[in-house]
């Protein structure tokens, strides 16, 4: 949003808009989610991952020649490009995780992930320091920069172990389909009780991922009150990075511990430390800093201590969020995790799409409004299904004890 918003001022041809941008992409990626199984069950998830990361290579190239057709465009390539490179790593992972390595794997996944919020923004806050219209030269630095980091990932995408279809695990493996039988059991599996309540808490986090990831960071920059306010959207990326990559690294470090505990205690968790966030930017941004720059007054004296601080909450929330989702999904669902990756990357896409479609012209109130009512409904729909979950485990342990026994006392 903010390179798009320089590129704009120095040429009145170009009118592509950074969160018109988003929301095709997740528009797109929200609709093509439901082939993703289909397209998975026919080339694997390795190669679904290849070739979704070509599309983001392409994407960052784009840059390079402000048009506004290609940026829209571009968007909706890499929008078929991510529903498949989600599904597919989030089928990869199922297939190579256990029951008990679930949730270190979710966490561990999530923590290397989100090192790119930390390491990419400390590059661009670097990058724009003392800019406060981002240059054409400074702008080539950074997308050559993404563009090799891109193609980097390709060929460590390339060069992944396949996963081993006698691999040792305890959860039910991946029942082979064909393509037209993998988006038959999508569906099916979509309109279930469980997934249902799931897809409310997939929905907030789409909502929170495009507040945090296209709004909260350009909203600082946009508020003159701050003193180089430009230099704060890449420490807010840094800081939301800081907040991901350590809750991801906590619940992937001491996940053995956690799945004991079960997951709703850390969905909890994150539900407050949002609220708590929530609370904080109404009081601290000016209403209508989403749009552009403004020099309006918040409730309080703005503090960009405060509002960085705010972006380190959001951060951590988030991966309360989804290193639990990814936990779930992986351990209830291991046997069609596919389809079950895909209906959350759908949800959670259509989300993301509709926050950045209302972003154009909805007031930060608003949207801080529409956050707290999802973020209390999906802890609820997410706790619901894991007291469910625990308690059908609970009922196969039982039943696993009395096989034992009663096998013991044949013999």
């Amino acid at each position: 949003k903010t390179i798009l918003d320089s590129i704009s001022k120095e040429d009145k041809d170009f009118e592509g808009d950074g969160y018109v941008s988003l929301s095709i992409i997740y528009a797109v990626m929200s609709v093509l989610n439901w082939g993703a199984p289909s397209i998975i069950s026919v080339i694997g998830p390795n190669w679904a991952m290849f070739l979704g990361g070509i599309t983001y290579v392409l994407f960052i190239m784009n840059f390079l020649l402000p048009i506004t057709w290609l940026l829209y465009f571009a968007s909706v390539v890499i929008g078929v490009g991510a529903s498949i490179i989600w599904t597919g790593q989030g089928n990869y992972l199922t297939l190579n995780s256990k029951s008990s390595t679930m949730s270190r794997n979710s966490g561990i996944f999530w923590a290397m992930l989100q090192l790119s919020m930390f390491i990419g923004n400390l590059f661009v806050y670097f990058q724009f320091q003392g800019e406060t219209n981002i240059s054409a030269d400074t702008r080539k630095v950074v997308i050559w920069t993404l563009t090799g980091i891109g193609i980097a990932g390709l060929v460590v995408m390339l060069i992944l172990p396949r996963p081993k279809k006698d691999a040792d695990t305890d959860m039910p493996q991946e029942i082979h389909q064909g393509p037209i039988e993998a988006l038959k059991g999508a569906v099916k599996l979509f309109f279930t009780r469980d997934m249902l309540l799931l897809s409310i808490t997939f929905f907030y986090t789409g909502i929170e991922l495009g507040f945090f990831s296209g709004v909260y960071s350009s909203s600082i920059g946009f508020t003159k009150n701050f003193e180089n306010s430009k230099e704060l959207v890449g420490i807010s990326g840094i800081f939301i990075g800081v907040g991901e990559v350590l809750g991801g690294a906590a619940f992937g470090i001491l996940g053995a511990k956690t799945i004991k505990w079960g997951r709703d205690p850390i969905v909890i968790a994150g539900f407050l430390v949002h609220v708590i966030s929530f609370f904080l930017i109404f009081l601290n941004l000016p209403n209508n800093s989403p749009f552009t720059d403004t020099t309006d007054d918040a409730l309080i004296t703005s503090s960009k201590e405060l509002a960085i601080f705010c972006s380190f909450l959001l951060g951590f929330g988030d991966s309360c969020f989804n290193t639990q989702i990814y936990s779930i999904l992986g351990g209830v669902y291991s046997d069609n995790s596919a389809s079950a990756f895909a209906i959350f990357k759908f949800t959670q896409s259509v989300a993301a799409a509709i926050c950045f479609g209302y972003s154009t012209s909805l007031i930060l109130y608003g949207q801080l409004g529409i956050l707290l009512v999802l973020a209390i409904l999906g802890t609820i729909s997410f706790v619901l299904v894991e007291w469910k979950a625990k308690k059908a485990a609970l009922a196969k342990g039982i039943h696993d004890d009395a096989s034992s026994t009663a096998e013991s006392e044949k013999k």
